[in-house]
């Protein structure tokens, strides 16, 4: 669904993205890991359009994106911090999305809108809310369109336990409906029940991708954050 071929990406002297090669495909849910400034942003921003490559290309469906911007109808994006125009009410902010994009909007999901209780808050301003409450309509914002992609940047980060369920209930779903789920997340064991690939880099570049269920069985370990501790720690004898 999602490919990219010898991505490079510089800003001055820093190699965000170090001639990335990758495959995504649909069904699949796959987190996106490595150290901060490792270039996973830069990855999400290139997906999304928001950041144009120094050389290498993006496909979508086998079409490449170069000047092109409607393959971004079918992703929806969750950033990590959602930041919207503050004297808009939930309510003007959801129907000012659906005008953007009239052409999904004739069978909106809004299951996340009433699960979170933002049906009952609808004529807030997004000014006045709480960083967990606007967590909870970016990720309503992103499921809403029935999207064949999702881009879910630490979706959890703010939302209290029970939304954090919710949510993920929601993705695990969307996963068995085939849709393809790109995911972060700081908090590894979030994703055990989640996820089904694992795509790690450093330092701008792709160090593996592999399925959950072989990085397990490599290493050993049956939770992902002991998995991924084990893989970096025989990466670095490797490199000794």
């Amino acid at each position: 669904m999602i490919n990219t071929k010898n991505i490079t990406k510089k800003f001055g002297k820093l190699t965000a993205l170090n001639n990335v090669s990758v495959t995504f495909s649909k069904g699949e849910c796959i987190a996106l890991l490595g150290p901060n400034g490792c270039g996973k942003t830069t990855l999400i921003k290139t997906l999304l359009g928001m950041v144009v490559p120094d050389s290498g290309s993006i496909f979508f469906n086998n079409e490449l994106i170069t000047n092109k911007w409607q393959y971004r109808s079918h992703i929806g994006y969750m950033p990590q911090i959602g930041r919207y125009p503050e004297n808009m009410t939930i309510a003007n902010l959801i129907d000012m999305m659906k005008d953007i994009r009239k052409e999904s909007n004739k069978d909106v999901d809004e299951e996340l809108v009433k699960s979170f209780g933002l049906n009952q808050m609808m004529q807030k301003k997004m000014v006045t809310l709480s960083g967990g409450t606007t967590q909870k309509v970016s990720a309503a914002l992103a499921f809403m369109f029935r999207p064949d992609v999702l881009i879910l940047d630490e979706p959890t980060a703010g939302l209290d336990p029970l939304s954090s369920e919710k949510l993920k209930q929601k993705i695990i779903q969307e996963k068995e409906n085939g849709k393809l789920i790109l995911i972060t997340s700081h908090i590894l064991s979030e994703l055990d029940d989640l996820v089904t690939e694992v795509f790690y880099m450093q330092e701008g570049k792709l160090l593996f991708h592999k399925k959950l269920s072989a990085l397990k069985e490599e290493t050993g370990e049956i939770k992902l954050a002991k998995a991924i501790g084990k893989m970096m720690n025989e990466q670095e004898l490797v490199h000794c």
